[in-house]
């Protein structure tokens, strides 16, 4: 079952994003709060969005978080998927691609024209799958970032 988070999903959440951060290899990044993501998804001016994948029993599965972007190629907006995560012990189950297919499902019925997400060169399994639904990669592009000390240096 999917559904849309609501504020009690916000601890499950937070956890699940140190579970993903945990397996990227990067959780000395994670350093969101639960506040920040309770702000974020449920406060007076939603950033972000997030989806629940529950199993039959009712146990928590996955999430998928994700916030709207625009192309000025298709004037109009897209989904960017920021977080997609089923925890191992549910991994298999069908989970990852209910929360896409939510995810397309609310693209399509808003008129957005993309569903975007990234993923790390290294994960083959995730790759795997994701071609699996027809997914292609974008291997013309590169993503850049600027965080701590060079974006305070070019922000001042």
């Amino acid at each position: 079952m999917i559904r849309t988070a609501v504020p009690d999903d916000v601890p499950v959440i937070h956890e699940m994003v140190r579970e993903l951060a945990e397996y990227e290899r990067a959780l000395h990044e994670a350093k969101a709060t639960e506040e920040q993501l309770r702000e974020a998804l449920f406060g007076e001016r939603p950033a972000a969005f997030a989806h629940i994948a529950e199993t039959d029993a009712g146990e928590v599965a996955g999430f998928a978080l994700w916030f709207l972007n625009f192309s000025t190629w298709r004037g109009v907006h897209g989904i960017y998927l920021e977080d997609l995560y089923v925890r191992p012990r549910v991994r298999g189950g069908g989970h990852g691609k209910a929360l896409l297919t939510e995810l397309a499902r609310i693209c399509v019925a808003r008129g957005y024209e993309r569903l975007e997400w990234s993923v790390l060169n290294w994960n083959a399994p995730s790759i795997s799958f994701y071609e699996s639904l027809g997914a292609k990669p974008q291997d013309e592009w590169t993503v850049y970032r600027l965080t701590d000390g060079a974006l305070a240096s070019l922000g001042s």
